[in-house]
């Protein structure tokens, strides 16, 4: 049918004026009909002054429609226009990506078909390409910019006599200029030299923007203490001391402006003549596998698996592409249950950022091949998660309009701390293993970082950014150089998920609990810890809140803000299940979640190899500098606390 005829609606001589088309313009005096009620303008009436406003109005001034005759537009047989809604998620979007258009809501009085339109009718360009132009939901793909833009997407609604319009907005930030930063690189005269010896460290091919005065900082990171002769000159000589075997060094360069800095490290190793023990590489890895080889490992690893970046970078609300779990998510959580959930949430704590950490950690409501209920368990999953994002993050103000369980997300970051603050949360001291293993970054001023909570979970210390970081990015140092990360981005919520999936033995981890994976053992059982939401709390904070007669005060918090978000979500929550953890004690060795996730050096006697070593690592409780969640780090392990030679071809 022509547009014209489309947009020509019929006479209707029973009807004591034409009905209201949602973005027309009326003129002072102008009658229309309107939910079968007459309306009269008082003053000129724009494209988005509806009728609907005059029927909640305090005062006649506050719409320029005015109630004239109730009821009088009731017609038989007439046929009324349709009722066009659409809405964007989401509204706002930086750099090119996807965005999800929605008109479901339209609808027509009379109950006869509708068909959609979907257009851009600004700007004339650039022009988004809209995949399903037809259908009453569309996802659109938005090009990159050069600048901020601002997009009208119109949706029309016809039925056989009428159109009727609608309009809605996207705005497009451009991307974000990426700024020349600094990049720090080191060389060195030998990297395999004698004992003692001296070699040059050299800065000289680092860069940095041009014009920029740039500060130089030498420092050793592990090994046997040596000389750094110039620690602020770009190229320094290095006084290897004659330790008796065999020895590894790591030295740092810091290059900064004091606003940015970058760093890189170099691994010098030592030969002092003695050869040390040759193992096969594949001698190392077969020993790795069979200690490893538990049906509880092969769980936990498959529960820890994480996505690249830039797959989890691309997930936007409504795309089609999202990963399963995600799609998910969204079926369960929509951004209009997240702006309901979090009203008073930190901006940081944005829906996209959600749905991108869920995308990290797919086994996160991921399916399961065994009969297990997906959807209920990850409808239980975020119900718990987010009682614990609200007592740890929550506003926690009665006299607020919002009821306290939907005061989560408030904080950012710990109370009182800043990203200037020098010196906390961390173990930065060069001479302890922590600090080797995860080394704090330091101010220009050559302060530490401060490693305080940040995020949904408040993630504190270096010793749980760096492993953090390492399962984000494979490397240790990016978050705990820029630790400021776990609160501007989508870290701010991954770090929480992290948490959810990872164990911290001998606690199993809250997905486990959750999924049924942890059964908990006579040991458990004895301990009062039985699955139910009670535990988790023993989990997150149980050395605080859980034990005694009576439920602490926090832990009583988690339970209520759980009831709220398992109605909310649907969440079935048994009269048996045990939602507090008074009377529970801490997990302990021997329970169903304490496996051992780290490598130490394994003391054992083996006559087959010399002077009786073992020349292996085994798997502990507590926390050292190799985990058995990380590749390569059972050699490591071995590398580190033997005199041995791995040889990587065999």
């Amino acid at each position: 049918m022509p547009l014209v005829a489309l947009l020509a609606a019929p006479a209707h001589a029973s009807l004591p004026a034409e009905p209201y088309e949602v973005g027309q313009s009326y003129s002072g005096g102008s009658l229309v009909c309107y939910q079968d009620d007459l309306f009269r303008a008082q003053w000129w009436a724009g494209p988005s002054d509806s009728p609907q406003a005059a029927y909640n109005a305090s005062n006649s001034w506050d719409s320029p429609w005015l109630l004239d005759d109730p009821g009088a537009c009731i017609a038989t047989g007439t046929n009324l226009p349709p009722l066009a809604e659409a809405s964007a998620s989401p509204a706002e979007i930086t750099g090119p990506g996807s965005i999800a258009l929605d008109g479901s809501l339209s609808s027509d009085p009379d109950g006869d078909p509708i068909s959609y339109t979907w257009t851009q009718i600004a700007p004339t360009s650039p022009l988004a390409s809209i995949q399903a132009p037809g259908a009453s939901g569309t996802q659109v793909d938005l090009p990159d910019v050069g600048e901020d833009t601002l997009y009208q997407f119109r949706l029309s609604v016809a039925d056989a006599d009428h159109v009727t319009y609608t309009t809605v907005e996207v705005l497009q930030r451009a991307g974000a200029v990426i700024p020349v930063v600094p990049v720090a690189s080191i060389t060195a005269s030998d990297t395999n030299p004698p004992c003692p010896a001296s070699i040059e460290l050299s800065g000289s091919n680092s860069s940095y923007p041009d014009g920029e005065t740039f500060a130089f900082f030498w420092r050793q990171v592990s090994g046997p203490a040596a000389e750094i002769v110039a620690s602020s000159s770009v190229t320094t000589t290095v006084h290897l001391p004659d330790p008796g075997a065999d020895a590894s060094y790591i030295f740092e360069l810091e290059i900064t402006n004091g606003e940015v800095s970058a760093t890189d490290s170099i691994t010098i190793g030592q030969q002092c003549g003695n050869g040390g023990f040759t193992i096969p590489l594949s001698t190392l890895e077969a020993r790795e596998a069979e200690l490893t080889s538990s049906a509880l490992f092969t769980q936990v690893k498959a529960s820890i698996v994480t996505r690249d970046n830039a797959e989890v970078e691309a997930v936007v609300a409504g795309r089609a592409q999202n990963p399963a779990n995600v799609l998910r998510v969204e079926s369960i959580i929509s951004n209009a249950d997240w702006e309901f959930l979090f009203p008073v949430r930190a901006p940081e704590y944005s829906y996209s950022n959600f749905l991108r950490a869920v995308a990290k950690f797919p086994a996160f409501c991921g399916d399961y091949d065994d009969g297990r209920d997906a959807d209920a368990i990850c409808r239980k999953s975020l119900a718990t998660m987010f009682a614990h994002f609200t007592q740890e993050t929550g506003g926690h103000t009665p006299h607020w309009s919002e009821p306290e369980w939907r005061q989560g997300l408030y904080f950012l970051r710990e109370q009182g701390w800043s990203e200037s603050t020098p010196n906390g949360y961390g173990i930065c001291d060069p001479s302890t293993w922590q600090a080797q293993q995860w080394p704090c970054a330091t101010f220009a001023d050559g302060s530490y970082k401060s490693y305080f909570g940040r995020g949904a979970k408040q993630l504190s210390y270096n010793y749980n950014y760096g492993p953090f970081s390492a399962a984000i990015y494979g490397d240790v140092k990016t978050l705990l150089e820029q630790p400021q990360l776990v609160a501007d981005t989508w870290l701010n919520l991954a770090s929480a998920v992290f948490f959810f999936v990872y164990p911290q033995p001998p606690k199993p981890s809250m997905l486990h609990v959750i999924d049924g994976t942890w059964q908990p053992n006579a040991q458990d059982l004895n301990s009062g810890l039985v699955r139910g939401f009670g535990v988790t709390t023993m989990i997150i904070n149980g050395g605080i809140e859980c034990g005694g007669s009576n439920e602490h005060a926090q832990s009583q918090n988690r339970i209520d803000y759980y009831r709220n978000f398992a109605a909310y979500l649907s969440v079935p929550v048994p009269a048996d299940e045990v939602l507090g953890c008074a009377g529970m004690s801490r997990f302990e060795v021997g329970g169903a979640g304490a496996m051992e996730i780290y490598w130490e050096q394994d003391w054992s006697w083996d006559p087959s190899y010399p002077n009786g070593e073992s020349y292996a690592c085994k798997l502990v409780g507590y926390q050292t500098r190799f985990s058995a969640f990380i590749d390569g780090d059972y050699a490591r392990c071995v590398d580190h606390f033997f005199d041995v030679n791995i040889d990587y071809q065999k």
